[in-house]
């Protein structure tokens, strides 16, 4: 067994114990961040597969096929879960970043394991880019999810441009941080002013909002 089937088993051991104690929403959460974890793991293989069929390198993997990879295994059990139990839209929102948020701990545990632990500062702007940027895909795909399901015409046209979205998204943050320098730097940092625009968004209160209170 190689290395990283060891990660999984020592991340995923608690989280199942955790969905084997827990009732209502709380086990939907933790199974969701084991089916991000689990996804993550089955990318790995996909994109080694595929690398090794196309004949590239880690790198060029990484930057060209990981991100398709990566982001239509994160869909595939929101997908499911969407079909099966027709949730309602806040916790299908947040099954969503959940996922995300899984997916990114196992990648971010496989990095520290590979690279080491010393470089502290590396590792918490990688670890909070990382895992910001995961959350902004997962986002992307819980837009089209909350605000095209609706609309039947939508679904499959919304949704897939949705999911590119999030591919390229995603690939540009993998070809900054590939670099050095500046350049990491900013595709670190692009991630989390992302999520601070999106916090600052939902904060700021609409006219509706407005007209509501008027009305009381």
């Amino acid at each position: 067994m190689s290395y990283i089937e060891n990660i999984y088993i020592c991340l995923a051991a608690p989280l199942l114990i955790a969905v084997l104690c827990m009732r209502g929403r709380g086990r939907a959460m933790i199974m969701f961040v084991l089916a991000g974890t689990t996804v993550c793991l089955l990318s790995s293989y996909i994109n080694t597969f595929i690398a090794g069929a196309l004949g590239v390198n880690a790198l060029t993997a990484s930057l060209e096929i990981a991100p398709m990879t990566e982001e239509i295994m994160k869909f595939l059990p929101i997908l499911f879960f969407l079909l099966v139990f027709e949730p309602g839209k806040e916790e299908l929102t947040g099954g969503i970043i959940m996922t995300a948020v899984g997916f990114a701990t196992f990648e971010n545990v496989c990095y520290l394991t590979s690279n080491g632990a010393t470089e502290v500062l590396h590792l918490l702007i990688r670890g909070f880019g990382t895992g910001a940027m995961h959350v902004v895909c997962g986002f992307l795909v819980a837009i089209g999810f909350l605000y095209l399901w609706d609309r039947a015409w939508l679904q499959l046209a919304g949704t897939v441009g949705l999911v590119s979205i999030a591919i390229t998204y995603h690939g540009i943050y993998n070809i900054l941080v590939s670099q050095t320098g500046a350049a990491a730097m900013i595709g670190y940092l692009i991630p989390l002013l992302t999520v601070v625009v999106v916090l600052f968004l939902r904060r700021k209160p609409n006219r509706t909002d407005f007209d509501s209170a008027d009305k009381k």
